[in-house]
């Protein structure tokens, strides 16, 4: 839970009390954020001089500011807008769409709501993508970097597709790319196949925009790698739907791999993405000459911390050890659960001597740290460890079996100590 001065605040204008009340119920209770509720202008000026809002959720027909008065009064004051009105004018919509507003939706019952907690999750979501906006139009560039900035991504923009290529280089966890057809040096076609030589779809998302009447152009993106198409003029409304879906899909790919490869207990890698991720791995180094070293570790008498204190307390336990594997080496190292209270880990770039450090570092911090087990009770636990440097001759699996072998001494030699093949 966050605490009162930090957590985020919504605004709910609406003069028909009764509504006013559900949305602000159902938002607080869909979302850890508090809810203040305004039923005319005047009280809406009122909390937006006290509180500073995510979202303010605005009605437009009040009894002081019946013409949406206190959608023009917000956007002043540099707030985030959605409209939540009965007014189903399709002019009135569009004339308040071209507004700097997120959305307009008609208030028609609960899926309403439901939709606008939908989108005020996605716009929590969209604080952690970085944009890339590519257009060689300084008018279009502004243009898509406020209606992005208003659905709170963080927007760089650019010029043409060599600049673009720089920037991701530059910044390359960029989530979403927004590039233009025809630019100087490099068109939109050009950068989205240069893009794909190294940014798969699991990794970075690429929607192309263009006025070009020629559907084969929209093929030929779509061929290249782009997720998406949007043909110019675009409409603010579509332009918003299409790229909170492009990321959303993103997030799902990613979340799916995520559940792939990792274990869904310490959010470690797995044993199969561990085989998978080193094969590469060797592969390279084979080039390079570089030696890494190979460790097994076990969490002693690990079945009498589950007999003694449950299998939740076994698992708390688990998790200590992962987060101290996980702090306790680089990010370029690997380490993986193979199931159980078993792990491996793999550092890289390293000779025997500090790969030595580095485990009886791993190994004195185990020994020291105290799990709560609850209800006044705190234990410690030890893991016992076997280590090789991996043998240009050998491949993976021989490597494991050696530093198995290790562990296996480590075992029998009084546990809670590395063992290292000299």
């Amino acid at each position: 839970m966050q605490n009162e001065e930090t957590r985020q605040r919504i605004l709910v204008v609406e003069d028909n009390k009764t509504l006013a009340k559900l949305i602000a119920k159902k938002i607080e209770n869909a979302l850890d954020m508090d809810v203040d509720v305004a039923f005319s202008l005047a009280e809406t000026k009122l909390f937006l001089a006290r509180y500073k809002y995510f979202i303010t959720l605005l009605d437009i027909n009040l009894p002081d500011a019946p013409d949406g008065e206190v959608v023009d009064y917000a956007i002043s004051k540099k707030n985030h807008v959605i409209v939540l009105s009965a007014n189903i004018d399709k002019d009135f919509r569009k004339k308040m769409l071209q507004k700097s507003i997120i959305d307009y939706v008609n208030k028609g019952g609960t899926g309403d709501i439901d939709y606008i907690i939908h989108t005020i999750k996605r716009l929590q979501k969209n604080k952690n993508h970085k944009v890339l906006v590519v257009d060689d139009a300084m008018m279009f560039r502004k243009q898509m970097q406020g209606i992005l900035e208003n659905l709170f991504f963080e927007v760089i923009t650019v010029a043409h597709g060599e600049e673009a290529l720089g920037m991701l280089q530059a910044k390359p966890d960029i989530s979403l790319v927004l590039t233009d057809y025809n630019m100087p040096v490099m068109d939109g076609l050009e950068l989205t196949y240069e893009i794909r030589k190294t940014y798969s779809k699991d990794e970075l998302s690429i929607l192309a925009l263009s006025g070009n009447d020629d559907e084969e152009v929209t093929a030929l993106f779509l061929k290249h790698g782009a997720n998406d198409y949007i043909k110019k003029p675009f409409s603010k409304e579509e332009f918003s739907v299409r790229v909170n879906n492009t990321i959303e899909a993103l997030e799902n790919i990613q979340t799916i791999m995520h559940y792939a490869n990792r274990d869904y207990l310490t959010g470690l890698y797995n044993r199969r993405y561990f085989f998978e991720s080193m094969q590469e791995y060797i592969e390279d180094v084979k080039e390079s000459g570089e030696k890494f070293a190979v460790a097994m570790l076990d969490i002693d008498h690990f079945k009498q911390v589950n007999d003694t204190y449950g299998h939740d307390i076994g698992d708390k336990v688990i998790i200590t050890l992962a987060d101290i594997l996980r702090s306790s080496t680089n990010p370029q190292d690997v380490v993986a659960r193979f199931g159980g209270e078993e792990f491996c880990v793999v550092l890289k770039n390293i000779n025997r001597y500090s790969a030595l450090d580095i485990l009886e570092r791993i190994r004195q911090t185990v020994e020291s740290y105290t799990v709560d087990a609850g209800k006044g009770q705190f234990i410690n636990f030890t893991i016992s460890i076997g280590a090789v440097i991996h043998k240009e001759e050998n491949d993976l699996e021989e490597s494991i079996n050696e530093a198995d072998m290790c562990l296996y001494k480590a075992k029998n030699g009084g546990r809670n100590q590395v063992v290292f093949e000299s």
